[in-house]
C-alpha cells in the first residue's frame, strides 16, 4: 500500500491543564510557520474569548506546521471531561496521538478518558512528558503510571512501544532524556516522523470525505472541516452530500481551505490524507459523508456517548423579566438551542408538555454551564432547573452515571474528604500517600452525588485540594438520600430595594448574597439560612427616623463581606423547587412560587 509521506495527522490529548495548547504555541514557533516580525498571542489556539478567560481548551481546533518536508495536521482537544464529545469527534480524523502527561502530576482521570478512546480506535501513541522543568517532577515515575494505564486499558503489544519525549512547552526545550533538554522542538518533531504512521495514498479511489467539525462564515455559511479518508476532490465539483437519515443532497463545491499556521488558505484541490475545509452546502451536519454522484458510500456515523446531565431551560418569567436582556421570547431561546445542537455532537435538546421550556441534555455541569454562558454574553435572559442525572434501564435495571473521582490533598484533610464522599454514597478505590505531605484519593460516586460538591470541598481543605473527576459507567441506581444542599435559603418578601439596616439585622441569620442597593422582588433568594428550613425576611426594611439624637450617630455601620456565586456555583447550589435566573449583567437565584402563602401551601400538600 502506498504511503503519503508528506503528511502527517496527529492529536494533541492530555488531561486539563497539562500544557497541551501552550505545546502547539511551541511547535508552531519552533517550525518556522510565523515570520520572524509576525506577533503571535501565548495560548494562540484558544481563540474563545472564554477559552482565554478561564485557560481551558472548550472547542477542538486544528492547524498545521510545515516542518522539513512534510506537512503536519495537529487538532488540539480539550482536556475536560465534559467536551469528550469534542475528543471523540477528532480522533477518526488522525492517525497518531501525543499523550501530554504532567511530570509531576502523571495520570488523571481525564488522561484514562482521552487515552481509551485514542487505543480504541487503533491509533499510535507518542508520549510527552510535559513541565520537566517542575521542581518536584518524578519522570521515571510518571513513565511506570502511564505504561500501567496503557496496559489496564488494553493496548496491543505495538502500542506499548510507545516512545517517550520529555519536554517544558512554557520554556520552549524537549529532549530525549530529562536530563537533556535543548531549545528547540526537534525531539518532539523527530519523533512524529519517526513513530506516526503516514496516511495511505488511495487518491486513485472514489471520493469519501466525513464532516467533523463544523463552522461558519456570515459570507460561505456553514463550512464542514474534516479529512478526505479517500479519493480527491476539487472546487467546482459536483458531489454528494449522504446525510444521517439516509437522504442524499448533490451539490457544487464552492470554495475549499487547507490550514497553515492560524490561517486558513484557498485551495483547488485536496487528496486522500488532507484535511481541509469545504464550502458549498447549507444544511451540513456533523457526520455526514461527501462522495461522488456516481459512487455513493457513506463512511459509518460518528459514535458520541450518550449524556449523562439535564437541566431544564424556561423562559425568564421573573418580576425583572426583559429589563436587561434582548432575547427573551420562547421562539429566540428554541432557536438559539437548535443552532447549538448544529455544532455540538454531545448536546441534546428536548420539548416539554410547556412551550416555554426544554429540557437540555449534556455531559456535565460545565459543558451546560459554557453553553448558558455564551448565551447571556449574546444578550439572552432565561430560568435554569437544578440539574438532574439521567437515568437510564439497561437490561431492565435501572441505572445512573458513574464517576471516577481523583482527589489530591494534603495528609491533614484526608479524613474529613473520605467522611464527605462516603457520606455521597463514594466507593473508595485506591490511597497512595505521595511521600511529601501530599495524599492521593480515588474514588467511585453517583454523578448526583457531585453536583454542589466542589464548593465544599474547597472549603474542607482550605482550598489547598484539587479534584478531578471524569465520567466511568453506568451502574444499578444507588438507594437513597445522595448529596443535595443541606441548609435552607432567605428569601425576600416584598418589592424594593436591599438596605444596610435590613442586611445587618438578618447577618445573624445566614451568609447574605446581595450587596445592599441590590433591587429585589418576592421570592428572590438573598442568602443561606444557618439552619435546614427557609425562612422570609424583610431585606428592604429602613429604619425608623426619629428626632432623638443617638449616641452612636457618628459611628459607620459595617457589615460582613457577601457571598458572591459564580454561573456554575449558582447552579449547582438549587434545589427541587428553585430556579436561577441568567441575563446579560446578573445571576438571581429565586424560589419557583414567588408568593409566600402559595409557597406554604405547596409544602403542606408535598
Amino acid at each position: 500500500m502506498q504511503l503519503r509521506e508528506d503528511i502527517r495527522n496527529i492529536a494533541i490529548i492530555a488531561h486539563v491543564d497539562h500544557g497541551k495548547t501552550t505545546l502547539v504555541d511551541q511547535l508552531l514557533r519552533y517550525s518556522g510557520t510565523f515570520r520572524d516580525n509576525e506577533q503571535v498571542d501565548d495560548r494562540a489556539m484558544d481563540s474563545n474569548d472564554i477559552e482565554r478567560e478561564r485557560g481551558i481548551t472548550i472547542l477542538a481546533k486544528n492547524t498545521a506546521i510545515n516542518y522539513n518536508d512534510t506537512r503536519i495536521n495537529i487538532l488540539d482537544t480539550p482536556g475536560h471531561a465534559d467536551f469528550g464529545g469534542e475528543v471523540e469527534r477528532i480522533l477518526r480524523m488522525v492517525d497518531g496521538v501525543l499523550l501530554v502527561v504532567d511530570a509531576y502530576e502523571g495520570c488523571m482521570p481525564q488522561t484514562r478518558f482521552v487515552l481509551k478512546k485514542a487505543l480504541e480506535q487503533k491509533l499510535t501513541p507518542v508520549v510527552v512528558l510535559n513541565k520537566i522543568d517542575r521542581p518536584n517532577a518524578r519522570p521515571e515515575h510518571v513513565v511506570d503510571e502511564v505504561l500501567d494505564l496503557f496496559i489496564e486499558l488494553g493496548a496491543d503489544d505495538e502500542q506499548l512501544e510507545f516512545p517517550v519525549v520529555y519536554a517544558s512547552a512554557l520554556n520552549g526545550t524537549s529532549g530525549e532524556e530529562p536530563d537533556q533538554q535543548v531549545e528547540s522542538m526537534e525531539a518532539v518533531f523527530q519523533t512524529i516522523m519517526s513513530h506516526i504512521p503516514a496516511p495511505a495514498n488511495n487518491q486513485a479511489d472514489p471520493l469519501q470525505f466525513q464532516i467533523t467539525l463544523l463552522d461558519y462564515n456570515d459570507y460561505l455559511g456553514r463550512i464542514g472541516i474534516g479529512r478526505v479518508s479517500r479519493g480527491s476532490i476539487k472546487v467546482g465539483q459536483q458531489v454528494t452530500l449522504m446525510k444521517k437519515d439516509g437522504q442524499t443532497k448533490n451539490f457544487r463545491v464552492s470554495k475549499m481551505f487547507g490550514f497553515l499556521g492560524l490561517k486558513r488558505i484557498e485551495i483547488e484541490e485536496a487528496n486522500a490524507g488532507d484535511i481541509i475545509a469545504l464550502a458549498g452546502l447549507e444544511d451540513i451536519n456533523v457526520g455526514e459523508t461527501v462522495c461522488p454522484v456516481d459512487h455513493l458510500e457513506a463512511l459509518p456515523i460518528l459514535h458520541i456517548d450518550e449524556p449523562t446531565l439535564q437541566m431544564t431551560f424556561v423562559v425568564n418569567n421573573s418580576p425583572f423579566a426583559g429589563k436587561e436582556g434582548k432575547y427573551i421570547t420562547s421562539r429566540r431561546i428554541e432557536e438559539r438551542l437548535m443552532m447549538q445542537l448544529e455544532t455540538d455532537v454531545s448536546l441534546r435538546v428536548d420539548p416539554t408538555d410547556s412551550p416555554d421550556a426544554w429540557i437540555v441534555s449534556g455531559r456535565g455541569e460545565l459543558h451546560l454551564s459554557i453553553l448558558v454562558e455564551n448565551m447571556r454574553r449574546e444578550g439572552y435572559e432565561l430560568q435554569l432547573s437544578k440539574p438532574q442525572v439521567i437515568i437510564k434501564e439497561i437490561d431492565g435495571v435501572r441505572c445512573e452515571p458513574m464517576e471516577r473521582v481523583q482527589v489530591d490533598v494534603p495528609e491533614d484533610y484526608t479524613g474529613s474528604v473520605m467522611e464527605s464522599l462516603g457520606s455521597r454514597k463514594g466507593e473508595m478505590l485506591d490511597m497512595i500517600n505521595q511521600g511529601n505531605g501530599q495524599v492521593r484519593l480515588e474514588f467511585k460516586v453517583p454523578s448526583r452525588g457531585l453536583i454542589g460538591y466542589s464548593t465544599e470541598f474547597m472549603t474542607q481543605t482550605r482550598g489547598y485540594g484539587i479534584i478531578n473527576h471524569t465520567f466511568d459507567s453506568y451502574e444499578p441506581v444507588v438507594e437513597g438520600q445522595v448529596g443535595g444542599r443541606r441548609q435552607g435559603v432567605l428569601v425576600a418578601l416584598e418589592n424594593g430595594k436591599a438596605s444596610t439596616y435590613g442586611i445587618m439585622n438578618l447577618e445573624d441569620r445566614g451568609i447574605i448574597f446581595i450587596e445592599p442597593g441590590t433591587e429585589v422582588y418576592a421570592g428572590m433568594i438573598v442568602g443561606e439560612h444557618n439552619r435546614d428550613n427557609d425562612l422570609t425576611v424583610n431585606i428592604t426594611k429602613e429604619k425608623h427616623l426619629t428626632n432623638v439624637r443617638s449616641a452612636t450617630k457618628d459611628q459607620t455601620s459595617t457589615i460582613r463581606k457577601t457571598r458572591q456565586m459564580s454561573l456554575e456555583e449558582a447552579i449547582e447550589y438549587l434545589n427541587d423547587d428553585e430556579y436561577c435566573e441568567v441575563t446579560p449583567e446578573s445571576i438571581r437565584l429565586r424560589k419557583k412560587i414567588l408568593n409566600k402563602n402559595e409557597r406554604e401551601k405547596a409544602a403542606k400538600k408535598k
